[in-house]
């Protein structure tokens, strides 16, 4: 029982990750802040960073997760392109999306290869 609910617990970043992108990626460009030039490629790093990272610790697989990742990344941009919320689709978020979770999941296994040294 103890193990079920550990599990389960290790899925809430994860949960909470996937809730938060769909927010920063989804919402109406009238909802989008100003911020400096460039501040969006952060965003998109550090928001494929923490999908990673919370991925690895939910337990997902490399060779499920990072496909997932690059899917997930592609499909975002196209819908902002073509839902009515004022984004566009831009091919560089793509990539930066997926440096970002390449970077959550170096960052994640460098971690775990650390603590079992």
């Amino acid at each position: 029982m103890l193990d079920q609910c550990r599990k389960q617990l290790r899925r809430l970043p994860l949960l909470i990750a996937v809730l938060t992108s769909w927010a920063v990626l989804f919402t109406p460009e009238s909802g989008v802040p100003s911020a400096p030039p460039g501040t969006d490629k952060v965003v998109h790093v550090a928001l494929f960073a923490a999908l990673a990272i919370t991925g690895r610790i939910a337990g997902a697989r490399t060779a499920w997760l990072l496909p997932v990742l690059v899917g997930y990344a592609a499909l975002s941009e196209v819908l902002q392109g073509l839902l009515p919320i004022g984004r566009s689709c831009e091919l560089l978020d793509v990539v930066v999306d997926v440096a970002g979770a390449l970077a959550g999941w170096a960052a994640f296994t460098a971690r775990s290869r650390r603590s079992q040294a």
